[in-house]
């Protein structure tokens, strides 16, 4: 595999819409999804009214990347070999004692789980209908130096591709607000209700492509013929289409995604493509880091920001510790020891480069080489433009 990424060797590139082009104002939108899901709790299943509560301090409980072992209720971190690095029952924290007796440190049963997928619908509930109602409290329009980029990509050859999980109506309510009523004219092929991770992983005969009327799907289509706006569908027949479009029989696309589980994961292991992980965490470095000297590049080549700066909604947790590494309680009269985390070693494994949002990136020449994630690189390498501080302090000694 070679060394380096370019996008502009990609003939075909592809985002997910929440999250990645779509960002969302955390501390606005976090609430509303809890508070969504606690009313529907409270007022329908008839759960305690306590639920409604919720303290600064209880947001820290909050992390990314957890697993969740539905058959004793415990929340898990993981290593990246699969043991237990921290558990809680509900809310509360385990002690070491517990964990060990409860997990010990072997491979966690379940581990390396990577399928399933959820429905929903987007015209019922609180969440929903509150962004319709409001998009400018929860939703961050895209910068020009995004819109511009994106501009770019179309006239330089790329075939454009929008690939949601959302409904007709919701995206076309996102898109509109973050890249203007025109947004249409930037994609070849929209598809919303694609259902991912199924999208990549099921046979087209499981999930054929639906037109639409109307934002109503229609009836089911044997083949993808021409570029266009669909539902549902699958990456079989939506690769067919590329290779028409392109004339090449083996199109190189790119997917840029925020979720492991729905973008990232499935688009490399079945699809195999190249993907761009959006990875918040490495927002919550910016301004804390010391640029080493062989990190630097001229000013004209790096990729900037517009607007503020804003952080992840919780970038450290004091209960789950680092998003990326942990430590491992050494035996007696032996020093504790610091591993990768499951979700560290996913990202390095699925992700041609990780980064911290299209604005990073946007104003970078198209045929800008990026390291890439591989196993002749080191674990750090595809982390633009820097890696997390957690893993790049030079006292860091982590074992494999």
């Amino acid at each position: 595999m070679a060394q380096h990424f370019s996008l502009a060797a990609c003939d075909v590139v592809g985002f997910d819409l929440d999250h990645t082009l779509c960002r969302y104002n955390l501390p606005e939108s976090a609430p509303l999804i809890y508070n969504s899901f606690a009313q529907f709790l409270v007022k329908e299943k008839g759960y305690d009214k306590e639920l409604l509560n919720v303290t600064p301090e209880d947001w820290d409980f909050c992390c990314k990347g957890l697993a969740l072992d539905l058959e004793d209720g415990n929340f898990l971190k993981l290593a990246d070999n699969g043991t237990v690095l921290r558990a809680s029952h509900g809310t509360k924290m385990m002690t070491p004692a517990v964990l060990a007796e409860a997990y010990g440190k072997k491979e966690w049963k379940h581990f390396l789980s990577d399928t399933g997928m959820a429905c929903r619908s987007e015209n019922c509930g609180i969440y929903f209908p509150e962004i319709k109602r409001d998009p400018g409290r929860y939703l961050h329009s895209c910068p020009e130096s995004v819109k511009k980029w994106l501009r770019q990509l179309k006239n330089a050859g790329k075939i454009l591709l929008l690939i949601t999980s959302s409904h007709s109506d919701y995206c076309r309510l996102l898109c509109e607000y973050i890249l203007g009523n025109d947004f249409a004219d930037l994609f070849d092929i929209v598809i919303t209700n694609a259902l991912k991770p199924g999208f990549f992983s099921h046979l087209p005969n499981q999930r054929p492509f639906r037109i639409l009327e109307n934002d109503e799907e229609q009836e089911a289509l044997p083949s993808l013929d021409k570029p266009g706006w669909y539902s549902q569908g699958n990456a079989v027949h939506l690769y067919e289409l590329l290779k028409k479009m392109t004339g090449k029989p083996e199109p190189k696309v790119v997917y840029f995604g925020d979720s492991m589980h729905s973008d990232i994961f499935p688009a490399r292991h079945y699809s195999n493509w190249e993907t761009v992980l959006i990875l918040e965490e490495l927002r919550g470095d910016e301004g804390t880091r010391r640029q080493r000297p062989e990190e630097s590049e001229p000013l004209e080549k790096k990729g900037k920001y517009e607007g503020p700066k804003a952080k992840p909604l919780n970038t450290s947790s004091k209960k789950w510790g680092s998003f990326f590494i942990d430590s491992i309680l050494g035996l007696e009269n032996t020093e504790d020891s610091l591993v990768y985390t499951w979700c560290c070693k996913r990202i390095s494994t699925y992700s041609t480069i990780a980064i911290p949002s299209i604005e990073a990136i946007a104003e970078l020449p198209l045929d800008y080489k990026f390291t890439r994630f591989s196993s002749s690189n080191s674990k750090t390498a595809g982390y633009y433009p820097n890696p997390p501080l957690a893993l790049s302090s030079d006292d860091i000694l982590i074992t494999k």
